[in-house]
C-alpha cells in the first residue's frame, strides 16, 4: 500500500507536510519521500528507505535540506517516490498509490511507439511512477494525460503531482477504490489519503474527491479539472483492516464501523449458541481490538488484553521481506498476561485470516501460556481471491490464501466451483472449511463474518464497495 500528503500554501509548509506524511506510516514501510517547490530554488526532492527506521527519523533533518511553499510527501511499500520528471508538460514531481498489473504491456507499447526508455531497477523492473508519468506525458495537458493513464492501467492509480509553478494536482483513482481528501486553512489547501492528517494541522474538510475526479490546488484556489465518474468501488478492507481508527472514508468512521462489525459477529454466535462459556474476549492487536470490543459489548463477556504487543522497536510485524523473519518478529512482540490466560477460555477477533501463519503462532503461544481454549473469529469473510486492485497483500498466488488452500485439500480444483458455499458457514462445505482450518491451526472454534454483515457494518450501498477478495466480483 502507501499514502500521500501535500500542501499548497502561502508560506513555507515543510514542517506541516513532514508531519502529515508521517501520519501515513501505517500504510507503508519500504520507502519515504518528499518533494518541494520554492520560488527561488525551484523543485527539490529527497528519498529514503524506511524499512529499518521510521519516516520521521529518516527525514528529521529535512528542514535543513529543503524548503518550499508547495510540498508533497509519500510513504510507499513499493517503489521510491516522488520522482522528478522533465517532459513536454514541464518539470514536475509525481507519486502514486495503487498497483499497475499490466506494466510490461504498457512498457512495450510505450517503447514501441515512442522510442523512449526507462531507468531500469534491479531485475529489469522499472519504477511504476515513471511509467505513469510516461503515460501522462503522451497527452498535451495533465488533465488529459491523467485520464489517459488511468484508462490504460489495469489496476488502480491515485496520483499526486507537484508542478514547477507550485500548483498541486490530485487525482483519485478511476473507480475510487482509495480515498483522496481535501482540506483548507487560511494559508492554502491540503490533499491527503487520511483526512485526520491535515485536521491535526488545523485544516478543515472541504471535500472527498469522487472516483476519477481531478483537482488543481494553489494557495488561493481549488479548480476542478475533471468531474467525478458515476461508478465507485471503494475498498471494503479500508474499514476492516488497514484504515487507521481515526479515519473516516465516505462519511464512515473506521473505529465505529469495527464496533458495529464485532457486534454483528457476536449476535451470530448468540443466535447459534456458540462460544457462550468463554471467560474473556480479546482482539488480535491492533486492528482486531475494536472488532473485539464490539463483540464483547454485545455478547456481555468481559473484554481483556491477554497479551500485549511490544511495539517500541517493531511497530509492524510484516516489515521484513522474509516471511520467516516476519513470523519471528510477530512472536517476539507478543508478551503474555498470564493471569488473563492461564486456565481461561478465550475468544479472539482478528481483522482477517490471510495465510494463517502468524495466527497459528499466536494460538500456539496462548496454549503454551496456559489457555484452556482459544476460539477465533474473523472480522471479514474468508479471503478467496488475491487483490488485483491494490498492493496491501504480499500474496503472489491465490493458493497462498489459507481458504483457497484448504478448499483444494478438501476437494481439489472442483472445490473452486463452490466458493460461495465454502464462504457460507451454514453449508456443509462451509462447515468443512472451518473444521479443517480449526484442526490445522488448533482453534477451539472458528467463524468468519458474513459478506452481508460486513456490508451492513460499513453502511454504504453494496454497489459502491469493492468486495473482490471475498466474492471475486468486480
Amino acid at each position: 500500500m502507501g499514502g500521500f500528503f501535500g500542501i499548497a500554501s502561502k508560506k513555507d509548509c515543510m514542517a506541516d507536510v513532514f508531519f502529515g506524511t508521517d501520519y501515513h506510516s501505517h500504510l507503508g514501510t519500504s520507502c519515504g519521500g518528499m518533494a518541494a517547490y520554492d520560488k527561488e530554488i525551484g523543485l527539490q526532492r529527497k528519498l529514503h528507505h524506511i524499512s529499518n527506521a521510521p519516516f520521521r527519523t529518516k527525514f528529521e533533518r529535512i528542514f535543513d535540506e529543503m524548503r518550499g511553499t508547495s510540498v508533497i510527501g509519500c510513504i510507499s511499500d513499493t517503489d521510491p517516490q516522488p520522482m522528478l520528471i522533465r517532459s513536454n508538460l514541464g518539470t514536475y514531481a509525481i507519486c502514486t498509490i495503487g498497483v499497475v498489473n499490466n506494466a510490461e504491456e504498457l512498457i512495450d507499447r510505450y517503447l514501441s511507439f515512442s522510442g523512449g526508455h526507462f531507468d531500469s531497477m534491479t531485475g529489469g523492473r522499472i519504477n511504476v511512477n515513471e511509467l505513469v508519468a510516461a503515460l501522462i506525458d503522451q497527452k498535451s495537458s495533465f488533465r488529459e494525460g491523467i485520464r489517459f493513464a488511468q484508462q490504460s492501467i489495469e489496476g488502480t492509480s491515485s496520483i499526486l503531482i507537484l508542478k514547477e509553478d507550485g500548483a498541486i494536482i490530485a487525482a483519485r483513482d478511476r473507480l475510487g477504490r482509495l480515498p483522496v481528501q481535501i482540506g483548507k486553512n487560511e494559508d492554502g489547501y491540503a490533499v491527503s489519503f487520511e483526512s485526520f492528517a491535515y485536521q491535526k494541522l488545523g485544516f478543515e474538510d472541504v471535500k472527498e474527491l469522487g472516483p476519477g475526479e481531478i483537482v488543481e490546488l494553489t494557495p488561493d484556489s481549488m479548480t476542478q479539472l475533471e468531474p467525478p465518474g458515476n461508478k465507485k468501488r471503494i475498498c471494503s478492507f479500508l474499514w476492516s483492516y488497514y484504515g487507521y481508527p481515526t479515519s473516516t472514508y465516505e462519511g464512515v468512521n473506521v473505529e465505529a464501523m469495527r464496533y458495529r462489525n464485532g457486534a454483528l459477529l457476536a449476535q451470530v454466535d448468540i443466535d447459534s449458541g456458540l462460544a457462550q462459556d468463554i471467560d474473556y474476549v480479546g482482539g488480535v492487536p491492533d486492528s482486531g481490538t475494536p472488532h473485539a470490543i464490539g463483540y464483547s459489548n454485545t455478547a456481555h463477556r468481559p473484554f481483556a488484553r491477554a497479551f500485549i504487543k511490544y511495539t517500541p522497536t517493531w511497530a509492524r510485524s510484516f516489515m521484513p521481506e522474509n516471511q520467516i523473519d516476519r513470523n519471528k518478529i510477530a512472536k517476539m512482540k507478543q508478551i503474555p498476561v498470564h493471569e488473563l490466560i492461564r486456565n481461561k477460555k478465550l475468544l479472539f477477533v482478528d481483522d482477517s485470516i490471510v495465510r494463517g501463519t502468524q495466527l497459528r503462532e499466536t494460538v500456539e503461544f496462548l496454549y503454551e501460556s496456559g489457555a484452556q481454549a482459544v476460539h477465533i473469529r474473523s472480522a471479514c469473510p474468508p479471503i478467496m481471491y488475491g487483490c488485483k486492485y491494490l498492493n496491501f497483500s504480499r500474496a503472489t498466488s491465490d493458493m497462498e490464501l489459507i481458504s483457497r488452500r484448504v478448499i483444494f485439500q478438501l476437494e481439489g480444483e472442483e472445490g473452486f466451483n463452490h466458493i460461495d458455499e465454502y464462504a457460507d458457514g451454514s453449508t456443509e462445505r462451509g462447515k468443512a472449511l472451518r473444521k479443517e482450518i480449526c484442526d490445522e491451526l488448533h482453534f477451539a472454534s472458528l467463524e468468519f463474518q458474513s459478506l452481508e454483515n460486513i456490508i451492513q457494518a460499513i453502511g454504504l450501498p453494496r454497489e459502491e464497495l469493492c468486495t473482490y477478495c471475498w466474492d471475486g466480483k468486480e
